[in-house]
Parts: structure tokens; C-alpha cells; sequence
């Protein structure tokens, strides 16, 4: 007996060692594991799982606004800034601009057929330009079926009984109409379209701490409208403000 005892405490301490021995690692259980990634996810705008480029459509629209091709994104940005400073700055009107434009394509044509006479050489065919009808046709179908899609939210937001949704879309509204009264809508047109080419990058690349800001700051907002909603808002009788919906 008194020889085991002796075997098992030599054993016991030689296990001890060699366990002395090995570097000790942060252990993390599968519980935190899966607490952590549930509130990274939580904290992401939106709730969102999907990369920014995955929401922008993940095509070719989204890789000139996510800046994947500088040349290209810098090019469209360039334009639409050229076009806002002749209608803005220089006060150009969009007629005077399309009729400089076909006297230009006049004159190089005219100058192109004529110049082959002086060279004795056969006038060139000058090639026809004709827009195709279907173009047209899917420009105006895609408005009215966006036009359809705001009014359709419009009459479901009014009849659906939501009052936290009701208001939420009269201020919007209000605050595009005094956003509308200080500039006109060419202005309101270039800053939204520099917006989307500048946000979305900027965003792609702080992420992290714009989701955390914007938590922050919708976790104050929220106490702010319990605290309104307790204060006010419950204290207003409800009536039956449920119609029925337009399809």
C-alpha cells in the first residue's frame, strides 16, 4: 500500500509539472463566443448582415459609388459637377444647353461632309442617330411604377393606425419642404447625388465606429420618445384610424 501511495504521488506531481509547464491561453467559452458575435451584429446600422457592397446591388453602380474604379467614379462625379455649376453658377437653361449641343453636331457634320470635296474624295455616309422607342418606353414605365410605390406608402401609412409611423413621415416630409424652400431642386438633385457618392465609401471604411455612434445616438432618441410617449402620446385616445389598404 505505502509503495502505491508513493507511485500515484509521483505520478500526481508529475502531471502537475508538465501542466506548470505548458503556457496558459485565455480560454473563451462558446457562450461568450456567440454573445459577442449576436452584439456585433446588433450594433451594425440597421441591423444590417450584408456588406455595403451587397446592399448597393453588389453591380457595376455599386463599385462606381463604393470607388472600386477611381477613374470611373471620379468621372461621373466630375460630370454631374460640371452640369450643376452651368445650371447654378453660370445660369445656363437646359434649352440653351440642347440647342448649343445640336448646333455643335450640325456644324461638325456639316464641316465633315463638305471638307471631302475639297480632298476629291467621296462624301462620307455620315451615320444615322436614332433612339430606340424602347428606351422611352422602360424610362417612363420605371417612374410610374416608383411614383405608384410612394403613393401606395403614402395611403398605407395614412390609414395603417401607426402613429410613431405617421409622424415619422410627416417630419420627413416637412424637413424636404424646408430644405426645398432654401435651395431649388437642381441643388437638392447634386447634393443627393454627392451624397451617395461619398457616404457609402466613408462609411465602408469606418464602420465600425459610425454603427456605434449611430447606436448611441438612436439609443438616446428612443429614450427621449419613451419618455414622450409616456409623458403624452398615451394619454391620447386612439380612434379607428384603420382603412383599408389600396392595392
Amino acid at each position: 500500500m505505502a509503495e502505491k501511495k508513493t507511485a500515484e504521488k509521483f505520478l500526481n506531481n508529475l502531471v502537475e509539472v508538465l501542466a506548470d509547464s505548458v503556457p496558459k491561453q485565455k480560454s473563451v467559452s462558446f457562450f461568450e463566443e456567440e454573445t459577442s458575435s449576436v452584439t456585433a451584429r446588433f450594433h451594425r446600422l440597421f441591423g444590417r448582415q450584408k456588406p455595403v457592397h451587397h446592399l448597393l446591388g453588389g453591380g457595376k453602380s455599386a463599385d462606381v459609388l463604393l470607388w472600386r474604379n477611381k477613374k470611373i467614379s471620379a468621372s461621373v462625379l466630375t460630370g454631374a459637377t460640371a452640369i450643376w455649376i452651368l445650371f447654378e453658377w453660370l445660369n445656363y437653361h437646359f434649352l440653351t444647353l440642347v440647342c448649343l449641343a445640336l448646333v455643335l453636331g450640325m456644324l461638325a457634320q456639316f464641316v465633315w461632309t463638305n471638307a471631302s470635296g475639297l480632298v476629291n474624295r467621296s462624301p462620307p455616309k455620315v451615320p444615322r442617330l436614332v433612339l430606340p422607342d424602347e428606351v422611352f418606353v422602360s424610362i417612363g414605365r420605371s417612374v410610374g411604377v416608383e411614383i405608384n410605390h410612394a403613393l401606395q406608402f403614402l395611403q398605407d401609412v395614412s390609414c395603417g393606425g401607426n402613429l410613431k409611423q405617421f409622424l415619422v413621415v410627416v417630419a420627413s416630409l416637412w424637413a424636404s419642404a424646408v430644405i426645398g424652400s432654401w435651395c431649388n431642386f437642381l441643388t437638392v438633385l447634386y447634393t443627393g447625388f454627392v451624397a451617395a457618392h461619398t457616404l457609402p465609401v466613408l462609411y465602408e471604411r469606418y464602420e465600425d465606429q459610425v454603427d456605434d455612434f449611430v447606436y448611441k445616438v438612436l439609443e438616446q432618441l428612443q429614450g427621449h420618445y419613451r419618455k414622450l410617449d409616456t409623458g403624452l402620446l398615451s394619454k391620447i385616445p386612439k380612434g379607428n384610424l384603420k382603412g383599408k389598404k389600396h392595392e
